[in-house]
């Protein structure tokens, strides 16, 4: 049993040293919106729930301190901006504020420590669906432990981090429920829905991307339950009724501060937000041909590493490698049916598989969706779907190795268990490099 756990306690080992490694160097408020997420966790420290108001938001002063570094004659304490998002990630760090008198480098060492859980739910996720592949569990934890843009935002003080481990842990517990062998009693589904609904309702207290996973649910049940009517509404009831009476406690809250029917305190954030850069201003100033191309070499730069507030890339060799990469993984899954035999049924069944495929689709529905709007091509919103990202790309690219291999029957394969070792050293030089080529000479006073 410990000869099967110690690959991942290596890579959570790793992360842990490279997170611990990004949160102490990576200078202060050098993280998308880090200033604004602070200053929640401090409204709260000091006994009020924030509300976004006027002039949190005033892009031209966030030009002009973002160009000085964060120089300390700038004071960050007006960046408020993130007062309209759900509260339980600035409540799970308003102890740690208040135990350690608002040390940034705590509450950034809490994020980092929820990444250790979103990384052992993304291998038990590939080992659920895998089980006879170990490879591809490993691999699929070292791409989310160590892609460099990931590092950084979980070394930072971001919700991002609480809302892909609720994310991950929704996916967990959805694909656990439906591969279970056996038929199953109304009550282990009973307790199973409940479970979820609990889970997608401290979503709703966390972000909106999380919302994402409702209407992943609604398919699964839909799936399980067609024909059965008693037994499909009594699996809605049991899952939206826990999540929908958690959610309306910030949903309510927000009607009553905000008026109307801003439930989410999305038409309060985006009143305050003047001056963020629109779209269509772009369409206007490069065109839409120019405007599109932005988005897709923004967006895939910064999946991989763009630091600080967007302004630090990493050199142009390094995106080509990463496309590269990327393009052997698409070809890989798109010949991964000649081993047939190394794939486990639960991964070729439909349910699975379309899961996966809905979570990164609206994630990517939704990044494009609200770059429609705004120009916001980071690619770090594509992280609630690093996950199905990660698995993909693993078997993509352990594809080519079992390909090799075919021809010699080995009964165990021997290079794609090599895979995991060979990324995992690859992106963690990657991460310190990055760290200190790129980061540090960039942003550092």
């Amino acid at each position: 049993m410990m000869r099967d756990r110690w690959p991942l306690l290596l890579i959570l080992a790793c992360y842990l040293l490279v997170g611990i490694l990004f949160a102490a160097q990576v200078p202060d408020w050098q993280a998308p919106d880090e200033p604004a997420h602070y200053n929640y966790v401090r409204q709260l420290a000091n006994g009020r729930l924030p509300i976004i108001t006027e002039g949190d938001y005033d892009q031209a002063y966030l030009e002009t301190i973002t160009g000085a570094r964060f120089s300390p004659e700038y004071s960050v304490e007006e960046i408020e901006y993130e007062d309209w998002q759900p509260p339980l990630y600035y409540l799970l760090l308003t102890p740690i504020f208040l135990i350690t008198n608002g040390s940034l480098l705590a509450l950034r060492l809490t994020s980092v420590l929820l990444g250790v859980g979103i990384i052992v739910l993304a291998y038990h996720i590939a080992r659920l669906l895998l089980p006879e592949a170990k490879w591809v569990a490993w691999s699929t934890a070292v791409f989310v432990a160590f892609i460099p843009q990931h590092v950084a935002m979980l070394a930072s003080v971001n919700n991002d981090s609480l809302s892909e481990l609720l994310i991950a842990l929704l996916l967990y517990l959805t694909l656990r429920w439906i591969t279970q062998s056996g038929i199953r009693k109304l009550d282990e589904d009973r307790r199973w829905l409940v479970g979820l609904g609990i889970v997608l309702g401290l979503g709703f207290l966390t972000k909106a991307t999380v919302y994402l996973m409702a209407p992943v649910l609604t398919v699964v049940i839909l799936w399980q339950f067609w024909g059965n009517w008693q037994r499909l509404f009594q699996a809605a009831v049991l899952l939206f009724a826990p999540a929908f009476m958690l959610g309306a406690i910030w949903w309510v809250r927000n009607v009553a501060v905000y008026g109307g029917l801003d439930v989410l305190g999305t038409a309060a954030h985006n009143a305050v937000v003047v001056g963020q850069p629109r779209t269509i201003d772009w369409i206007n100033l490069y065109g839409l041909d120019g405007t599109i191309q932005r988005f897709f070499q923004t967006t895939f730069n910064s999946f991989w590493g763009q630091f600080g507030w967007m302004a630090v890339p990493m050199r142009a060799e390094v995106y080509w490698l990463l496309l590269g990469l990327c393009g052997a993984a698409v070809l890989g899954l798109l010949f991964s049916r000649f081993t047939v035999n190394q794939i486990p049924i639960q991964f070729r069944s439909k349910l699975p598989v379309l899961i996966l495929w809905l979570v990164f689709l609206l994630t990517l529905t939704i990044h494009v969706g609200y770059n429609v709007t705004f120009v916001q091509h980071q690619g770090r919103y594509l992280f609630p779907a690093l996950i199905p990202i990660s698995l993909g790309i693993s078997l993509g690219l352990g594809t080519w190795l079992l390909l090799v291999e075919k021809p010699f029957r080995r009964e165990r394969p021997l290079l794609v268990n090599l895979l995991p070792l060979a990324i995992g050293a690859a992106f963690i030089l990657l991460d310190i490099f990055a760290l200190f080529r790129f980061i540090l000479p960039s942003l550092k006073l």
